[in-house]
């Protein structure tokens, strides 16, 4: 946690400690740094207030490990090592990114696909559903139950970006016609990050997409230079663990008619979007964990996204994080959210250590759109 005066003037004579009596989202050194810093805090003492009275919402998860993933993380019980390690898979495979220690040393030239879940079959998705998917998927509890996994399962760490995708297709088709509807969908997907080391997670959206094709451009300055243009056939689900389950044998899980492909691109949407579009109009946009506030690159890319006029859909870390970006999206666009924040069901449920805020923060935890 960071002294919210952090860099106004003197420096920062110890830990932020000193929380905000009113408020409680945010942290300072010193009685001095909290004076100097409230001219600035007034404007948002209110709404991180507001933010903080929802923090029990946002910890709220079906899960047997929901405490150990959220409060006792925040209140430094646990940490994310911890809770990888407790099931034996801190620093393995695709988890690797999934602790501060594991991104720092797992190999970004690692270009193999990593498609093993390191679990038994009975506690991850490793060949398709037993039943059609129901007509809506709202929530973590139902998406177990249709894939028969228990609810000790941690796949949810890592299914949250596929999930991410089907849910946020949901909100925006609805509207005019249903995702399942269409034959095929094509996505631009925007800034990734670790899921690069996790793709075979997507193939789950053959499931959640049944009798469809999926394109998906991940766009982003993090995929490695030897990674751009690469294209990628997810056709089987990742694997489990164990040597005679079924998902060892040849798929037929997945029609043939159906398809989950991926290509990498390096560099800015902005500027990558010419090569993109020879081959693929973007149905919908999807930017995970955006940070628009944070990055000013952003502002040459919304406003590529505006003139395309297609459906755009944005997640980040907080509420507070959603509405700083809000207000950079109504600023550029002129227009208010076509879709309002809030709280996606299908957020990552194991909170983020060492937040600039005392609220909780989670992968993919709000969604935003225009």
């Amino acid at each position: 946690m960071e002294c919210g005066a952090k860099g106004r003037g003197s420096r920062c004579v110890g830990p932020a400690v000193r929380r905000c009596s009113r408020c409680e989202a945010v942290a300072y050194c010193s009685l001095s740094h909290q004076i100097s810093h409230w001219s600035d805090h007034k404007e948002e003492c209110e709404r991180l207030q507001e933010q903080m009275g929802r923090a029990n919402e946002l910890n709220d998860f079906p899960f047997t490990f929901c405490q150990e993933g959220t409060i006792q993380i925040c209140q430094k019980q646990e940490s994310r090592c911890s809770f990888l390690s407790r099931r034996n898979l801190h620093r393995v495979g695709m988890w690797s990114y999934e602790c501060s220690c594991g991104s720092s040393d797992f190999s970004s030239s690692h270009h193999r696909l990593i498609d093993c879940w390191n679990l038994s079959h009975n506690l991850c998705p490793c060949h398709g559903p037993v039943s059609p998917i129901p007509k809506l998927l709202r929530s973590w509890k139902e998406y177990y139950q249709w894939r028969s996994l228990p609810l000790d399962s941690p796949v949810a760490l890592l299914l949250h970006w596929p999930l991410t995708i089907y849910h946020a297709s949901q909100l925006v088709f609805r509207r005019k016609e249903s995702a399942e509807s269409r034959y095929q969908i094509n996505i631009h997907y925007l800034g990734p990050d670790k899921e690069l080391s996790q793709l075979a997670v997507f193939a789950e959206l053959h499931a959640l997409f049944p009798c469809c094709q999926v394109h998906i451009d991940l766009v982003g300055p993090a995929v490695p230079q030897y990674r751009d243009g690469e294209r990628i056939n997810l056709d089987s689900y990742a694997h489990c663990d164990d040597k005679d389950c079924k998902c060892k044998m040849p798929s037929e899980d997945i029609r043939c008619d159906a398809a989950v492909t991926l290509r990498l691109f390096k560099g800015f949407y902005h500027d990558c979007l010419s090569s993109i579009v020879k081959d693929s109009s973007p149905h919908l946009i999807i930017a995970p964990n955006a940070g628009i506030a944070a990055y000013p690159s952003w502002l040459a890319t919304i406003e590529i996204i505006k003139e395309l006029n297609v459906p755009a859909v944005f997640s980040d870390f907080c509420e507070e994080a959603a509405h700083l970006a809000a207000c950079c999206l109504s600023s550029v666009t002129g227009s208010a959210l076509a879709l309002p924040i809030q709280l996606n069901p299908f957020r990552q449920p194991l909170v983020v250590e060492d937040s600039a805020l005392y609220l909780p923060c989670y992968s993919n935890c709000f969604l935003f759109g225009i």
